[in-house]
């Protein structure tokens, strides 16, 4: 896939280069292989049924063009399960919904876009000049405590699952729910770690609590991930990042972490804007007895939020995460998982949305990368593990099912 040029405009304007040296980062960006762990592209266009992400769109941070000005190759569509959806008992038929979508979405541009379910795919699209659509579950909700669902939504092509989101489900406790009845994983969890490997579905410990990426780890025969997750280092006290020795422990695993881009997973400051800002609302609708939907409470939000600007993350702030792993853990365990469609405007500056990939290419060579290596942290590291979870599979004899074949 070629790139438009149209991304030198902000390539230049975050770094004083010369044009050959920009035009050098683009390239690298058409060779490489880009792979991003976690878009929120499906529960965004069904959110919006309008939406046609194979259409230059207004809003959001996906659509095929800026993905080809980008040079992504492959965007792993998050099948997200909400925590609420889960609990009303819903979460298997939204995942069937959300896996019709994508691939509904790839049927309407066939000569750009194609699902992909095994790493020959990526392979075989990449060759055809086509952006892979592989599907990630986030939220483990659909498994609905019956490990024969781990077969199902393997043939259904999920290649990775999140096993919990914003609440503790019947498989793990979150990272984000104070009440953690499994103290990690649930019986069940433990049981869902094997059956996952045998499988060739990646286990994903982005969002679960401390105690069960442990266990995760400690238990799980091949490499794990972290799909779209940061470094606790930058942001003390947030447990949806992990901490140094988690990576240092992801690494022996064979693992690798996918830097998630959103602000408040990257800097203390702008979590911090995050839990000020809730701490002011909650007090003002305290004080006047209010209910949260109220316009005096959206007008105080906007007055609140317009007297205290929000501190973006800049594009260095990313290339400090990818630095600490990469000092913790070596190169071949970081890679990008940044939750474009998921985090709203949060995003740092210069890596607005996936026409963006090559700024971080001009920033990971300013840093002194070479360009093998970033090759590795673009989409290498995680197509190794990738790579390693199929071959366990097939050794437990459940060879990938591929579009390809």
């Amino acid at each position: 896939m070629r790139l438009c040029l149209t991304v030198l405009a902000s390539v230049t304007l975050a770094f004083s280069m010369t044009s050959a040296r920009a035009i050098e980062s683009v390239d690298l960006a058409a060779e490489a292989l880009i792979v991003d762990t976690h878009i929120d592209v499906p529960f965004r266009v069904y959110r919006n049924p309008e939406t046609d992400v194979t259409r230059r769109t207004a809003e959001g941070q996906f659509d095929l063009d800026r993905a080809k000005s980008g040079g992504l190759n492959v965007a792993f569509m998050s099948i997200y399960i909400p925590a609420s959806v889960d609990e009303a008992g819903n979460a298997k038929s939204l995942a069937d919904e959300l896996i019709a979508l994508v691939h509904k979405i790839a049927s309407t541009a066939p000569d750009s876009l194609a699902v992909a379910t095994c790493t020959r795919d990526v392979e075989v699209q990449k060759s055809k000049g086509l952006l892979s659509l592989p599907l990630g579950m986030e939220n483990g909700g659909p498994i609905e405590g019956d490990l024969g669902n781990v077969a199902y939504f393997r043939d259904k092509g999920i290649r990775y699952i999140t096993l919990a989101h914003s609440k503790s489900n019947h498989i793990s406790d979150s990272s984000y729910d104070s009440n953690e009845p499994w103290q990690g994983l649930s019986e069940f969890g433990h049981k869902l770690i094997p059956e996952m490997n045998k499988q060739g579905i990646m286990v994903d410990i982005s969002h679960v609590s401390d105690n069960a990426a442990w266990q995760v780890l400690e238990s799980s025969k091949v490499p794990v991930i972290a799909s779209h997750s940061s470094l606790r280092f930058f942001v003390p006290g947030f447990e949806r990042n992990m901490t140094d020795e988690m990576v240092v422990a992801l690494a022996r695993n064979g693992g690798v972490i996918q830097i998630n881009f959103g602000s408040s997973f990257l800097t203390a400051a702008a979590r911090s804007w995050s839990k000020n800002r809730t701490s002011a609302i909650s007090a003002f609708q305290e004080e006047h007895n209010l209910q949260s939907d109220s316009e005096e409470v959206a007008a105080f939000r906007q007055d609140w939020t317009m007297q205290h600007p929000y501190p973006f993350a800049r594009l260095a702030d990313v290339l400090d995460h990818i630095d600490r792993v990469v000092k913790l853990a070596g190169i071949d365990h970081v890679g990008i998982g940044s939750d474009y469609d998921g985090v709203g405007p949060t995003l740092p500056e210069d890596l607005k949305d996936v026409s963006s990939y090559p700024n971080l290419i001009v920033g990971l060579r300013a840093r002194g990368y070479s360009d093998d290596n970033i090759k590795k942290v673009l989409g290498g590291n995680l197509m190794r593990v990738w790579t390693e979870v199929e071959n366990y599979a097939i050794a437990n004899g459940n060879g990938p099912s591929c579009e390809s074949s």
